[in-house]
């Protein structure tokens, strides 16, 4: 991992970690209304804060926006651990912005050894 990775956040999508070049047209709290959500459905990049590690309301909230119709890129923000990368990607986030010191914490491979998420989809594989 090179110097910027590590003074940096960076996001993890499937194929590893990439540099942050685009900033989301909002972020939302975990405690958004659906109201609220409804307005911001247009919108190319939304980002989703995780205030803390034990709050998942995001997860929630990702599952609405998509229930909704939202098309766009959704990131999960905050403090994220590589171990929720795959319920992100169930719920329907496109990328984790991973903070620096988590980063540093649990490089890149831990992050991609979360990529094969469909594969651990029980629900799909009850599904048929």
């Amino acid at each position: 991992m090179n110097e910027q990775l590590n003074s940096e956040p960076v996001l993890a999508r499937d194929d590893g970690f990439h540099p942050v070049t685009e900033a989301p047209a909002v972020t939302l709290s975990p405690d958004t209304g659906l109201e609220e959500l409804a307005a911001h459905l247009d919108l190319p990049l939304v980002a989703i804060d995780f205030p803390s590690f034990n709050d998942g309301r995001g997860f929630s909230l990702a599952r609405r926006m998509r229930e909704l119709g939202y098309q766009g890129r959704l990131r999960a923000t905050g403090r994220l651990i590589a171990d929720q990368y795959a319920m992100a990607r169930r719920v329907g986030f496109d990328e984790v912005e991973v903070a620096p010191d988590i980063a540093a914490r649990q490089p890149e491979d831990q992050w991609r050894a979360r990529a094969d998420w469909k594969a651990w989809d029980h629900r799909a594989h009850l599904a048929g």
